[in-house]
């Protein structure tokens, strides 16, 4: 049993992203960037063209049919006009950018974003442009490619990181470009490695999180050596967040600004849109910033009086970051339940993006053999809700899920409290008091246990002698406390379980108990330190004691006593249960009849009676998290938790957990 969960839970690492053998192009079919007679222009624009008898210059040199287009743009302006301009720049630079002449290609790139700018907010546009002609997506499309194009060739000047400045040269006219981060959840400081995500492809994600507008989604590996940040020590490692890159075009001054000069935040925050209708028309010293958005805060821009929606990418940031070595790391399912004691030091919470005030936790712990990569296709779904993203912040808790899970639910109430002493010592985040737990199998009972008051009630499931007689060293006898004595957290307002062993499973029996405690190789110190308790406290521990429960195998089986009293335990009255059941009762997960159940939780077992609500989801017990019925689920009970805030503001959101009543 234990090597087959192995394998279906597959031991070896994720490939969740992989390189393109070309950016992916919009304009590739349109403009016939790969064919053997390409690139070249489409029929508007090679129409456009002959009706200015410019047709036989596409054969000649792309600036000087560029300036000649740009002649036509200046005595006529037109959103056709400036539409074929930018078509014919793009193709200039894919020309020049293959003759090896990067600048040429830079600034031709350059130019076919100006043009594609105008075409979509030049002041001449408003009245004349069709929104419902495919040349509006088209010009888009150009504005969007040209200027990652341009990027990619000046990518390694630095302009793309926070602070980059650059001057450009385009038909004779000068462009000073400055970078910037806009309205963002990181920091200039934050920035490492800047890839483009349109060079990856996705695995393992069903959905692709991506809106369309203006801009280039990019993919920001984060610079560990940063800034000082509180939430430093729960930040993934090897962590990419997404960015979206815009060039708005500014103002032209009068005169030339000098040199590396700053741009003033001012204009930049009301800029409006250019004054004059084209590219040649305006003057001889042009400004730019090329502002970087983080689509997590901001989906939309205002440029001059219009509203534009950035194009922005969550999916492949996140896939991204999930193939970096040091995450992979993290989950380490094998080790995790073979070899408990190697991956403690990962033991914990980790975000996949900032810490964020007033914003709700939604903590995913994953079950027996696992990790959180499990959460991935929940998560990645959950995190293209605009909605949810605007009222929660999603965080994973990783554990050894080779010892006993009631370890494990202490451990996570130590994290609770350092977390809440780190990011909110003065508790005055009261989004931190309305946490959503969300477990899948074992992970499920290790947060209902951050819900429950134990009272005397798990001791006595470890002996029944007083607390106070127990001889032992002061950090055994610490550690003993924090496991069998716990009040409900106070900030937990609701748990989700998903198919988790109330009642246990037969998949712990006598055979894989034996199993287990041949395979499972719990740490030196955990089985000397049971020796020496065990040694100084004759007589202490009845047989049967949870103190002689060694492995996770053991402590989900039916016959287990701590099942039971977490079921009939007192929990916080602020706390809503949820529950989310599989169900597939034809075959089990190795081509046997599974019952009434997921093929290893049967249908009793999985069932809560104190639920607010349950759900039954047709998937195996390895499956039912990324099921997208239980996401669905979950999506709903988030909702209706944000509404009812929205409701009542003001209401209880911090309950009191009870008094200390414990007797030791």
């Amino acid at each position: 049993m234990i090597l087959t969960l192995a394998a279906a839970n597959g031991c070896a690492p994720m490939h969740y992203v992989t390189a393109r053998a070309a950016p992916n192009n919009p304009l590739q079919d349109r403009l016939s960037i790969s064919s053997h007679s390409g690139p070249k222009p489409s029929q508007r624009t090679l129409q456009f063209l002959r009706s200015y008898n410019l047709a036989d210059d596409l054969a000649g040199d792309p600036r000087k049919l560029l300036a000649e287009v740009d002649q036509v743009v200046q005595k006529e302006p037109s959103p056709e006009a400036n539409y074929a301009a930018a078509e014919v720049a793009y193709i200039g630079g894919v020309k020049l950018q293959r003759k090896s002449d990067a600048p040429g290609a830079r600034d031709m790139y350059a130019a076919a974003v100006v043009h594609a700018h105008f075409y979509l907010m030049g002041p001449e546009s408003r009245e004349a442009r069709n929104p419902y002609d495919p040349q509006f997506r088209g010009a888009c499309d150009i504005y969007n490619t040209a200027l990652e194009a341009a990027l990619r060739i000046a990518r390694g000047d630095g302009l793309l990181h926070p602070g980059g400045h650059e001057l450009i040269e385009m038909g004779g006219q000068q462009w000073e470009i400055t970078v910037a981060v806009r309205d963002g959840l990181w920091h200039d400081e934050d920035f490492g490695r800047i890839e483009f995500a349109s060079d990856y492809k996705t695995n393992g994600l069903r959905d692709a999180n991506h809106t369309f507008g203006l801009g280039v989604p990019l993919i920001v590996v984060r610079n560990p050596a940063g800034r000082n940040d509180p939430a430093q020590p729960y930040y993934a490692p090897g962590l990419a967040f997404p960015m979206t890159a815009f060039l708005r075009l500014l103002p032209d001054e009068p005169e030339a600004i000098p040199a590396g000069a700053p741009v003033a935040g001012a204009a930049i925050a009301g800029a409006a849109a250019p004054v004059a209708a084209t590219a040649a028309a305006i003057g001889t010293h042009h400004r730019a910033v090329l502002e970087l958005y983080d689509p997590l805060s901001a989906t939309e821009l205002i440029a001059g009086d219009r509203r534009i929606p950035l194009e922005t990418d969550l999916s492949t940031p996140l896939a991204y970051g999930l193939n970096d070595p040091a995450l992979q790391q993290i989950q380490q399912p094998t080790l995790g339940l073979l070899r408990p004691d190697s991956p403690k030091r990962l033991t914990g919470l980790y975000m996949l993006e900032p810490f964020q005030p007033n914003k709700i936790p939604v903590i995913m712990i994953h079950g027996i053999w696992s990790g959180p990569f499990t959460w991935m296709e929940m998560f990645n779904t959950l995190h293209g809700s605009a909605e949810l993203r605007a009222n929660y912040q999603f965080w994973f808790y990783t554990y050894p899920t080779g010892q006993p899970f009631w370890e494990s639910a202490a451990e996570l109430r130590r994290t609770l409290v350092q977390l809440r002493s780190t990011l909110d010592p003065q508790h005055r985040d009261l989004a931190l008091d309305q946490m959503v737990l969300v477990g899948h199998s074992m992970g499920g009972l290790i947060a209902r246990m951050q819900t429950l008051s134990s009272g005397n009630d798990f001791w006595r499931l470890a002996s029944n002698k007083p607390f106070s007689e127990l001889k032992a060293d002061p950090r055994v006898r610490s550690d003993l406390a924090d496991i069998f004595f716990f009040e409900p957290n106070p900030s937990i307002r609701r748990v989700i379980t998903i198919a988790t062993p109330h009642r246990g499973t037969k998949i712990s029996n006598e055979t894989t108990q034996w199993l287990g405690r041949r395979l499972i190789s719990l740490p030196k110190d955990m089985v000397q330190g049971t020796k020496d308790l065990l040694a100084e406290n004759p007589n202490f521990f009845p047989p049967g004691s949870l103190i002689n429960v060694s492995t996770t195998i053991d402590s989900l089986s039916p016959r287990s006593t701590i099942l039971p009293a977490m079921l009939n335990a007192p929990r916080g009255p602020w706390v809503t249960y949820h529950n989310i059941v599989g169900r597939l009762p034809q075959r089990d997960l190795w081509g046997h009849v599974a019952g009434d159940g997921d093929g290893v939780v049967p249908f009793a077992s999985a069932h809560l009676d104190d639920a607010a609500s349950e759900i039954i989801v047709p998937a195996d017990h390895l499956e039912v998290q990324s099921h997208p019925l239980a996401i669905l689920e979950v999506r709903r009970i988030l909702l209706e938790q944000a509404a009812e805030l929205r409701q009542n503001p003001y209401g209880p959101l911090r309950a009191m957990a009870p008094r200390e009543t414990i007797v030791r």
